[in-house]
């Protein structure tokens, strides 16, 4: 895993929706299961960009994990496919099990279609960073 010698400056992001669901993610990300993510088209790109690095943050703010954008495309919900769904690492990691999980999530934060347009977005785990408390 390549070091990075100062994160500090980079963009900082918590997944999911809440504290739960943001220490499950990041969980996964650190056991080597979450290689994607994936958001509403309609809120932009957020600063994503292939070869862009930013850090995943835990639910209390603290910096956990530095990750590099290998990929991101933007595709219709319903066009998400079975290996982009394992690489999303949640649950069984199955397209059935990731179509329910983020249909319910996207409900909740402010509507789902099934022709919505999401970015997707695939992404390395660059280093483990072991900071106990936010910087």
């Amino acid at each position: 895993m390549t070091k990075v010698s100062d994160w500090h400056d980079l963009s900082r992001v918590a997944f999911g929706d809440g504290p739960e669901l943001a220490d499950e993610l990041l969980a996964l990300v650190l056991a080597g299961h979450k290689r994607a993510t994936c958001w509403s088209a309609a809120d932009g790109l957020l600063g994503a960009s292939v070869g862009g690095r930013w850090v995943v943050e835990d639910s209390k703010g603290h910096p956990r994990a530095v990750v590099e954008t290998v990929e991101l495309r933007e595709r219709r919900f319903d066009d998400v496919d079975a290996d982009f769904a394992a690489a999303e690492g949640e649950g069984d990691r199955s397209l059935a099990y990731w179509r329910d999980a983020h249909r319910r999530y996207f409900t909740r934060n402010g509507g789902f279609a099934p022709d919505m347009m999401l970015w997707c977005e695939r992404f390395v785990l660059i280093e483990v960073l072991e900071v106990s408390a936010p910087v």
